[in-house]
């Protein structure tokens, strides 16, 4: 055992490197998912992000054994809230990984890190670096792909589109953008477009996984991303949103199921969601794991949960 650590690149995009931890992340989860916090698909979603803070990427902690990663301390938008991704062969790491992370991934002095409730040790090595739980957590849902549980009826003159049969930019836009609920009119401009367009340019986007609901005047109203990889028997639902003004009308569990639906249709037998809203569990999904943040100072203001309403 030859324990190296590096730095993650500097340099934007899908770059070898990014490809190198998708893999750790594919691998980690194979043959039992064990890490569903941080799956791959979330992984290329943050890289997909103009959200997503360039200037700290080369911040991003690798350890490595003989070349092979082992664990990866990550931001997911920009430094400050802090991802463990360990293989369990190597949770020695921790403590190191804690100590780098104080070091190059706080911000303004602060730093929270996500840790499993189950993950009593990680706890214990936080608790002596002086780091306190907080109210703040992640919660992820599951849901078992049966066809009894992905059945949906839609209101009559609405329908399923994938972005494979209608690659519209613009109701795309229009349809996140309402349904994270910005005020006023989605920006159409070439910046904002082309930042749509590269959220759908990861390396291994499936177009027929992403799932709207077209309204009778063939606005997309609902939206539902998934991310499956062939081989693998889990998925990830990321991201979801309905246009307020259609809301309570199941148009976001019809995208959210169909999905699903055909996620199973290529060998997924599970489906795994970052969430707690009783939207998911009213629609099938079940509770399945719980990680809170801990916080380095108590000043540290821990993000809250931003989710909307996808009803």
């Amino acid at each position: 055992m030859t324990i190296s650590f590096k730095a993650y690149t500097g340099i934007a995009g899908f770059t070898p490197e990014f490809h190198r931890v998708h893999e750790f992340l594919i691998r980690l989860n194979h043959p039992k998912v064990i890490n569903e916090g941080f799956l791959w698909g979330r992984w290329e979603w943050m890289f997909s992000l103009s959200l997503l803070d360039l200037s700290n990427l080369h911040n991003i902690g690798i350890w490595e054994d003989d070349g092979e990663i082992v664990a990866l301390a990550t931001y997911e938008q920009t430094v400050g809230n802090v991802w463990f991704v360990v293989d369990p062969g190597y949770t020695f790491l921790k403590e190191e990984m804690l100590l780098y992370s104080i070091e190059k991934l706080g911000k303004d002095g602060n730093i929270s890190v996500l840790i499993r409730d189950s993950d009593s040790d990680c706890q214990e090595i936080a608790a002596g670096l002086d780091f306190k739980p907080t109210q703040g957590c992640e919660r992820n849902a599951v849901i078992s792909i049966e066809e009894a549980f992905t059945q949906y009826t839609l209101p009559e003159g609405y329908c399923i589109v994938s972005l494979a049969d209608e690659m519209d930019l613009n109701k795309y836009n229009r349809v996140l953008w309402r349904g994270f609920n910005h005020e006023g009119d989605a920006p159409e401009t070439p910046d904002s477009l082309q930042s749509r367009r590269v959220e759908l340019s990861g390396p291994h986007v499936n177009l027929n996984l992403k799932i709207a609901v077209a309204a009778p005047n063939d606005e997309f109203v609902a939206y539902c991303g998934m991310w499956y990889l062939p081989g693998s028997d889990y998925a990830l639902v990321e991201p979801v949103a309905t246009d307020p003004a259609y809301r309570m009308m199941g148009l976001g569990k019809a995208a959210v199921l169909e999905g699903v639906r055909r996620c199973g249709q290529l060998g997924a037998k599970q489906a795994f969601v970052g969430s707690s809203q009783q939207f998911y569990y009213n629609i099938g999904f079940r509770p399945y794991s719980t990680e809170t943040w801990w916080a380095r100072s108590s000043c540290h203001k821990v993000n809250e949960d931003t989710e909307t309403a996808l009803e």
